[in-house]
């Protein structure tokens, strides 16, 4: 039996990187997936590679910008499995690295309106489900910048300070319901987000990043999924409300 056996599971942002390799390591523990992403090719491969393991899985083009797409993803778990017990709400993007001042509102509503607006319009709609159900696990993706500040980072430091503090109030609210809520705080994780053909990351900060590890690497994408995994399972029962980094030990310095 697999630590997630039977259970039905969201992941946003599962065409790529974290949300991928959470999705496989979901569907390798036991769960039924529904696989949710803005780029069509990228989570029917998800899905592709899911029943290649012998896993099950659909997809939904959502994006979590819009309460209408996130009302239609819950509304299709429902439909194929009659239940929400998982959550990952890990669609995100970085952003330009510009200094405050310069950042322009453009630029700013798009970040928090992928990273944290997301987030929300997703758990909107995902509690009432877990309700129906008698509970579940809901995982917010954060990050080190949720916790630390950095240069060029305004939005996104906002944004996942904002997942951060979005997940211990629903944390405190819905407990009772039997819902847990927690938040996972990545590092440097080896994506397409941060050294893929389209990454906005110099070779020197991605080093700098490295640097400040005690763990002298970047995170593989599966490594953050560990964790989730982890929180989504019932071995992690009296968890709820807390932010774990997965930083290699960035923040510990």
């Amino acid at each position: 039996m697999g630590r997630v056996s039977d259970k039905v599971a969201i992941v946003s942002g599962a065409g790529s990187g974290i949300g991928r390799a959470t999705a496989l390591l979901l569907a390798e523990e036991g769960a039924r997936l529904v696989v949710a992403d803005v780029a069509e090719d990228s989570g029917e491969a998800t899905v592709e590679q899911i029943r290649a393991l012998g896993g099950e899985a659909i997809f939904v083009r959502t994006d979590v910008t819009q309460d209408a797409d996130c009302a239609n993803l819950v509304a299709a778990a429902l439909a194929r499995y009659e239940r929400l017990d998982i959550a990952f709400n890990n669609a995100g993007i970085v952003g330009y690295p510009l200094l405050t001042a310069e950042y322009g509102t453009a630029n700013w509503q798009r970040v928090i309106d992928v990273n944290l607006t997301g987030v929300f319009n997703c758990m909107t709609h995902e509690i009432p489900a877990m309700k129906q159900t008698g509970g579940g696990s809901i995982v917010n993706t954060a990050s080190i910048m949720g916790l630390l500040g950095a240069v060029g980072g305004s939005a996104y430091c906002a944004a996942k300070h904002g997942v951060i503090g979005l997940t211990k109030a629903a944390s405190l609210e819905y407990g009772r319901n039997g819902i847990r809520v927690n938040a996972v705080c990545p590092g440097y994780v080896e994506t397409p987000m941060t050294v893929g053909d389209d990454s906005i990351f110099p070779s020197r900060k991605l080093q700098d990043g490295i640097g400040r590890a005690a763990i002298r690497r970047m995170a593989t994408p599966a490594e953050v999924g560990e964790m989730v995994v982890w929180l989504s399972s019932d071995r992690a029962s009296y968890i709820t409300g807390a932010s774990f980094p997965v930083d290699g030990g960035v923040t510990a310095g």
